[in-house]
């Protein structure tokens, strides 16, 4: 199973960068590899957020749609997300967010899973550390554009 870890230092608000990786239906407008969102529930249970949404990710002629299941834990500063159904045999997904000084805000990104299509998943292991790296490129970008000023 591919699994990677990817750690930002970012110049925005924790809070901005939580609601700017729970905005899901945007991510298409950002995302790389990502075609489509949709978001089914979003929910406040207490110090929860529960989210059900579809995404659309692919490269190339490979596009497919999984179900996940998105919880915020407000206590914790984290989201973790879990595969319901679609391509991937297994989905783990945890974001992590913690105040720096000065304004920043390191972000941790683990993410673990297998397709269901061997070989796909066989591919995936040779890019995915690059793929990873281009996917929080892109979250920094946003966040950066949004909420912060980017560095020269």
């Amino acid at each position: 199973m591919p699994k990677a870890s990817v750690k930002r230092l970012i110049e925005c608000k924790k809070n901005d960068l939580i609601k700017l990786v729970l905005d899901i239906e945007k991510y298409p407008e950002f995302v790389p590899f990502c075609f489509d969102a949709k978001v089914y529930k979003n929910k406040d249970e207490g110090n929860l957020t529960k989210i059900i949404a579809d995404l659309t990710i692919g490269k190339g002629p490979f596009k497919d749609t999984y179900k996940s299941d998105v919880v915020f834990d407000k206590n914790k500063d984290a989201i973790f997300v879990k595969n319901i159904e679609g391509p991937l045999n297994h989905l783990s997904n945890n974001w992590t967010f913690t105040d720096k000084k000065n304004g920043i805000t390191e972000i941790t990104f683990d993410i673990d899973f297998e397709i269901k299509n061997k070989f796909l998943n066989s591919l995936m292991v040779v890019s995915f550390q690059f793929g990873l790296e281009k996917i929080a490129d892109a979250f920094q970008r946003r966040a950066e554009e949004l909420f912060g000023s980017p560095k020269k």
